[in-house]
């Protein structure tokens, strides 16, 4: 009895940690489109996958980088990635994902975010850029430009020294990708609306795919 009234304020705990990481999150990018912060961090331990039926993009620009941060336990690490840049975007049917492991008592605890479920809300984000690991997806451009030096397109503030200005990159117009399955370390924003946010913790392992 007295592990279970253990593992039930541990429980508790672990959601009161992890619900109000949605509006730290909020809060952030309120400053981040004011200026007030730099969008250069170290990146947790764990990387979290994102799946959406559609992402359509203005201002798309890609390019290589570095995500620093440490592993699990603490150690030193830098994660090789490709970020995706846009000024403007909208998702539909958004899922984010990200699997703890090893709680006390529960084992693996993993976190689902879901949003824009509904076709006339989605999600709605200004300068956003993601930390990918890992994309799949079926992709349309808009007058593509593949080839030019990252330092003639917009990189993201805070990073730059992250990034060789003489490296291989792309841009276009207008980024459309659809059936999106992406691996990521980090994702930023100027802002970013969440209509119809849901977000649940479950025993194990569920991710958005």
């Amino acid at each position: 009895m007295e592990s279970q009234a253990r593992g039930g304020t541990r429980w508790k705990r672990f959601a009161v940690v992890m619900v109000p990481s949605v509006a730290a999150t909020a809060a952030i990018g309120v400053a981040l489109a004011q200026g007030a912060l730099a969008a250069s961090f170290s990146v947790s331990g764990q990387s979290f996958k994102v799946s959406a039926d559609q992402l359509v993009g203005q201002d798309f620009v890609q390019y290589g980088s570095l995500a620093d941060g440490t592993d699990l336990k603490g150690n030193k690490t830098a994660h090789p990635v490709a970020v995706s840049g846009f000024s403007s975007a909208t998702i539909s049917n958004m899922c984010q994902s990200v699997v703890t492991p090893d709680v006390p008592i529960f084992g693996n605890i993993s976190l689902e975010l879901r949003a824009g479920r509904d076709t006339q809300k989605p999600v709605k984000a200004t300068n956003l850029y993601l930390d990918i690991a890992q994309l799949e997806a079926d992709a349309k451009f808009k007058n593509i430009d593949i080839g030019v030096a990252a330092g003639d397109t917009r990189i993201q503030p805070g990073t730059e020294k992250k990034v060789n200005p003489f490296g291989f990159a792309q841009r276009a117009e207008e980024a459309t990708l659809t059936d999106v399955r992406q691996t990521a370390w980090a994702t930023t924003a100027g802002t970013f609306e969440l209509s119809g946010l849901s977000l649940k913790l479950h025993k194990g392992v569920k991710e958005c795919y």
